[in-house]
C-alpha cells in the first residue's frame, strides 16, 4: 500500500464525531458489530469527544453541519491557515487568550479589534458554553478552589502511600511551591 498524498484532507473533531455516530446508527438495527477492538476504540473516542472541555460535550450539541462552511466563510478575511481553522473548530476558543494559543503570531498578524472580532465570530457560529453556576467567578474563589483541590490530592496521596515516611508534605500546596523547594535544596 502506498500513500499517494498525505494529509490531503483534514477532519475536525465534529466531523469525526458525526461519522462515528452515523456508523453506530446505521449498524444498530442490523445488530452488526465490528471487531471487539474496533468497538472499544469507537466507544473510547466518543467518550473523549463528549467529555469536557470539548465543545461537543455541551448538550444539545451546538455544532451543525453547516457551521463548518459558515465559519470558513466568516473567517476567510483573516487569512488563517487550514490548521488554525481546524483548531478553532475543535477548541471553540471563547477568549482572545484562548484564540492566541491557536493562531500563530496572532499579535503581529492582527490588531486587538480583529482579535475580538474573530472571537465573536466563533461564538456566533459555533455557540458558547453556558455560564456554569459552579464555576468560581472571582480570583479569591478560584484560589480557594485550587487550595482545596491541593489539600484533597495530598490527602488522597497520603491514603495511598504504602508507608508513612512517603507521605506528601502538607506544607507544599502546589507544583510551583514544590519546584521552589527543590531549587532551594540544589
Amino acid at each position: 500500500m502506498k500513500v499517494i498524498e498525505s494529509q490531503s484532507a483534514v477532519l475536525s473533531n465534529y466531523e469525526v464525531y458525526q461519522h462515528l455516530v452515523d456508523q453506530r446508527q446505521r449498524y444498530k438495527p442490523t445488530k452488526r458489530r465490528g471487531p471487539p477492538n474496533l468497538e472499544m476504540v469507537v466507544k473510547e473516542l466518543l467518550q473523549y469527544l463528549q467529555s469536557p472541555p470539548s465543545p461537543l460535550s455541551q448538550m444539545p450539541v451546538t455544532y451543525r453541519p453547516q457551521c463548518i462552511s459558515q465559519l470558513l466563510e466568516r473567517l476567510r478575511p483573516y487569512e488563517l491557515s487550514k490548521g488554525e481553522v481546524v483548531m478553532i473548530l475543535n477548541l471553540r476558543p471563547a477568549s482572545v487568550a484562548a484564540l492566541n494559543t491557536v493562531v500563530e503570531d496572532m499579535a503581529e498578524r492582527f490588531n486587538d479589534e480583529q482579535q475580538e472580532e474573530m472571537v465573536n465570530v466563533v461564538a456566533q457560529v459555533l455557540g458558547q458554553f453556558e455560564a456554569d453556576a459552579a464555576a468560581p467567578d472571582e480570583a479569591g474563589d478560584a484560589a480557594g478552589a485550587v487550595e482545596a483541590a491541593d489539600v484533597s490530592m495530598n490527602d488522597a496521596a497520603a491514603a495511598l502511600s504504602p508507608c508513612p515516611s512517603q507521605q506528601l508534605n502538607p506544607a507544599v500546596g502546589s507544583v510551583g511551591q514544590m519546584e521552589e523547594e527543590s531549587r532551594g535544596h540544589l
